[in-house]
This record gives structure tokens, C-alpha cells and sequence, in this order.
């Protein structure tokens, strides 16, 4: 099994650039046998639309880029404060089951969340990571803080997931968040955790890279 490279981005990356890296390192980990990669890196302001998002998403429009993209999911958004982190994972390796792999993601970051007092959970018809209670404050309705959308291509996954550290969560006022009306979004800066990306990156890196190892 090849070895799993990090590479970790501190400033902001073009969407559209990530997404040509990502589409040439899987070409590359397919043909030329290369190392996989997990990348962590935050985007500019931008609204993205998976293969089964719906235009009815855009509740209204703002200054902000719309773009449709080829990663599962429906409408989300991206921007500084909000911690991407694209994995390029060949399953060829491993089991080739996607719903296992996005329960490695899921449980990787329930876990880490636990470690700051934060109980989370994942919900069969809705994909992503749900803050049920933080600090023992339970929330009369769950709010998402992680959402998930991957590609496979011959079994080698891209995209991956984006986790709300401190964004400015006013941006969800413009979209139905991966296509669901009546649910908020949260981040950690809004449950009174200060965390940085680098100590994310690094916590989370660890549970992921374990987490894997069993499939």
C-alpha cells in the first residue's frame, strides 16, 4: 500500500485550481501508481453544486460565484474560516466500499469533536456531521458542521469534506445547505471553541489516518 502524503495549504486556494490539482493527482495515483494524498486548505467565498443539487437551492443571489462542480451532494458553501480537506484515496487498496469510506470520514470527525466536549452524529438520510449538544447545552434541533461530497473515479476518491471552524456563517442565508430547508448550520467559533487550522489539521489528521487503516 502506498504511502499517504498531507499537504496542508495555510492560504486561500482558486476552487477551480483545486479542482484541476485534484483531477491530474488521481490520473497520477491511477496510472503512475503515485502516493495518495489528503490535502487541507480553505477556498475564497463560493457556492459549489453537486451532480444532485437543484437551482431552487440559490434562495437568493448575492455577490458570491456560483459553480457546478462534479462531486456528489447538492449546494454548499465555501469560504475562509471553513477547513477543507480533499482526500485522493485509492480504494483499490483497501475495501472498495464508499459507504465504509465515508464513515471512516464521519467517525474521524465525531471523534475529534469529542475530544471538545462536542457530541455529534451522522443520520443515514442525511450526509455530514451533526452538533446534537456542545458542552453539555443540548440544541433543541441539530446543526450541521461538517458536510461531505466525494467523487470516485476507478476507485480513487476526490473531494472530500469541509468542516466549519470560524467562517461567517450569513453566507448560509443564501442557499438551502446541501438542499435542506429547515436545518442551521454551526461552526466551532459559534459553540465558544477557539481553535486554529493548523491544530485541526493535525488532530484530525491522526483519527483519519487511524480510522483507515481498518478498512
Amino acid at each position: 500500500m502506498n504511502k499517504i502524503e498531507i499537504k496542508k495549504s495555510l492560504n486561500l486556494v482558486n476552487y477551480e485550481s483545486a479542482l484541476k490539482f485534484m483531477d491530474l493527482r488521481i490520473k497520477k495515483i491511477q496510472s503512475e501508481n503515485l502516493n495518495e494524498l489528503i490535502w487541507f486548505l480553505e477556498h475564497n467565498h463560493i457556492y459549489t453544486q453537486g451532480t444532485s443539487a437543484k437551482d431552487n437551492e440559490i434562495i437568493k443571489k448575492n455577490n458570491v460565484d456560483v459553480i457546478k462542480t462534479n462531486r456528489g451532494g447538492k449546494t454548499t458553501y465555501h469560504g475562509p474560516g471553513q477547513r477543507i480537506v480533499y482526500f485522493m484515496i485509492n480504494l483499490n487498496e483497501r475495501k472498495k466500499d464508499i459507504r465504509k469510506f465515508i464513515t471512516v470520514i464521519e467517525n474521524s470527525l465525531i471523534s475529534f469533536l469529542a475530544d471538545y466536549h462536542v457530541e455529534a452524529r451522522s443520520f443515514k438520510d442525511r450526509v455530514g456531521i451533526w452538533v446534537t449538544k456542545s458542552n453539555n447545552i443540548e440544541f433543541k434541533q441539530e446543526k450541521k458542521i461538517g458536510a461531505i461530497g466525494l467523487r470516485i473515479s476507478k476507485w480513487v476518491t476526490y473531494h472530500g469534506l469541509s468542516f466549519n471552524i470560524n467562517p461567517d456563517l450569513r453566507y448560509y442565508k443564501f442557499i438551502h445547505s446541501c438542499g435542506l430547508q429547515n436545518y442551521e448550520n454551526t461552526s466551532l467559533s459559534e459553540l465558544n471553541l477557539n481553535i486554529s487550522k493548523e491544530e485541526f489539521d493535525l488532530k484530525f489528521e491522526q483519527k483519519f489516518i487511524k480510522n483507515l487503516s481498518l478498512i
